[in-house]
């Protein structure tokens, strides 16, 4: 396996985003083509609206129900992880911290993990600005 960086990161699932998509954008492209050109204007349209409605539904709760239950485990890990390093709760200050810092400090290893998220806290730091801080990535393989 590919050793994941802040560049190679982001992951896609072949069946979905490689054939699902592109077969449902091509019955699309389709069913617009012939309402354009066919006397059965209204049935194509139907069709077409029909193929876009699975198309934003596929998206929709692909996305949605992935990436809640994803958020919160990587909330729990966070928790113990700093649990772990410190014997403190994470929850006191929790909510000082925006999700997009959370799920970055996640790719910290536990050397950089509290200077990360101590920066994190007193500098306002981005979750790009913190993938980008970090010297070795510890990479996420399992998520979606």
């Amino acid at each position: 396996m590919k050793i994941q960086t802040y560049y190679n990161h982001i992951r896609f699932y072949i069946p979905h985003h490689f054939i699902y998509y592109p077969v449902l954008i091509f019955f699309l492209i389709c069913s617009i083509y012939f309402a354009c050109t066919t006397s059965d204007t209204l049935i194509w349209s139907f069709i077409g609206v029909g193929f876009i409605f699975l198309f934003c539904l596929a998206f929709m709760l692909r996305q949605h129900y992935a990436l809640i239950l994803q958020n919160r485990i990587v909330r729990l890990e966070l928790r113990y992880r700093y649990f772990t390093l410190t014997g403190k709760r994470l929850e006191e200050f929790e909510h000082k911290l925006t999700d997009d810092q959370i799920f970055a400090l996640r790719f910290a290893p536990d050397s950089e993990f509290l200077p990360l998220l101590e920066d994190a806290l007193k500098n306002n730091l981005s979750g790009d600005a913190i993938k980008k801080a970090i010297i070795h990535w510890k990479a996420d393989y399992n998520r979606v």
